[in-house]
């Protein structure tokens, strides 16, 4: 039997669901700069696959890495963490 890989997992906030069974997930980080110590925003943006089509704008969720399944999809929704108020 082979055993998988470890697969990466993100938590971040949907910042569009305009697509067809896709979402953009916003990952934002806050960084120390290196010579000036001021914490800076760093925002991340990842492409999801949303099978069933549920996910809203404002949404936080977890995804996970996967397969490619198209040009810039290589990540897949795993949970619906909190809805948007």
């Amino acid at each position: 039997m082979e055993k998988r890989n470890l697969r990466k997992e993100r938590i971040g906030v949907v910042s569009s669901n305009k697509m067809e069974k896709s979402i953009v997930v916003s990952e934002v980080k806050k960084v120390k700069h290196p010579m000036y110590g001021k914490f800076v925003l760093n925002t991340k943006k990842y492409v999801a696959h949303d099978e069933k089509n549920d996910c809203n704008i404002g949404d936080t969720v977890r995804i996970m890495e996967t397969r490619p399944m198209s040009k810039s999809k290589r990540w897949r929704l795993v949970e619906i963490l909190e809805r948007a108020k």
